[in-house]
């Protein structure tokens, strides 16, 4: 492993709402970090060849130079650098975006959630991405101590959806009591938190997304702490040890792992490496025993 003949149909499937996909899929936040456009655009492409079919994204995934709303380079935008790749996109792809964050004057991301500027952000991922709707998009909010709501910005996103710009809802970076909110105005199909190995805070929430039938989507799964800073250094001894025994990497352990936490897990791993992309893929299609499961806690 990595293997080039294995897809990512090799994960299973979920249904996100009406759409099927692989629970191996890939997010591009990190696209945009890299300096050649051409390459992110190839590893779009190989996803896509390689059975990927959920790919994440949003319009403030944007590189140092690109602010929200402002400017065309499309090496500056995921959204934009997903458009030039897979534009027109096939039928089987599921485009998850999220919305909640704009640039403030100063050109920092900070939250937006009123309806008008939920609007605009939709629009803009409905621009960026040549679509007429938006397969799934997600709420995403700053989790914050103590009791807060999601009823209003997350009920303007519900009438987006009546009105047909959005199919499917979800959230992301939120609490239970943010879901049951959320429920009580529409269905919710995923909800997509910070979770990996080595940070299991919501582990509860991933097993009441099983209970309700909502796809729990880890990000920061391959980062674990180092989160925006990329893939995880240093491993445990079990991971380690699984890998070794499996002749794959600690990286590719770290994602079966996430598999391996329900069938409603799916998995997004961002690269923009085309390498890495095959190993990420291949990980889909390990299996690991109940001791080994054991041994990873």
């Amino acid at each position: 492993m990595p293997h080039d003949d294995i897809t990512a149909a090799a994960a299973g499937t979920w249904t996100l709402g009406d759409r099927t996909v692989h629970r191996m899929g890939f997010g591009s936040m990190r696209l945009t970090a890299d300096a050649d456009p051409d390459r992110a655009v190839t590893v779009l492409r190989r996803a896509v060849d390689l059975g990927v079919n959920h790919i994440d994204t949003a319009a403030f995934y944007r590189s140092p130079g690109g602010t929200l709303g402002v400017g065309t380079d499309p090496a500056r935008y995921a959204p934009d650098l997903i458009r030039t790749a897979l534009h027109p996109y096939p039928q089987d792809l599921v485009i998850a975006t999220k919305v909640g964050f704009a640039c403030d004057p100063a050109g920092d991301l900070a939250e937006a959630l009123t309806p008008a500027d939920l609007r605009r952000q939709v629009e803009e991922n409905l621009r960026r991405l040549g679509r007429d709707h938006l397969d799934v998009v997600n709420l995403r909010i700053v989790r914050r101590p103590g009791r807060d709501s999601v009823a209003e910005p997350f009920g303007a996103l519900a009438e987006l959806r009546d009105a047909g710009l959005i199919r499917h809802l979800g959230l992301s970076n939120v609490r239970a009591d943010h879901l049951d909110e959320a429920q009580a105005i529409a269905p919710v199909v995923c909800v997509q938190n910070n979770y990996a190995i080595d940070n299991r805070t919501d582990d509860d929430l991933l097993r009441l997304c099983a209970e309700r039938g909502i796809a729990f989507v880890p990000f920061f799964a391959l980062a674990g702490p180092r989160r925006e800073a990329g893939a995880a250094t240093a491993h445990t001894a079990a991971v380690q040890a699984v890998a070794a025994a499996h002749r794959v990497t600690p990286h590719q352990v770290r994602l079966a792992w996430t598999l391996h936490r329900g069938p409603h897990v799916l998995a997004i791993p961002g690269t923009g490496d085309p390498e890495h992309l095959v190993g990420n893929v291949s990980a889909g299609a390990l299996r690991f025993s109940a001791d080994e499961l054991a041994s990873l806690g």
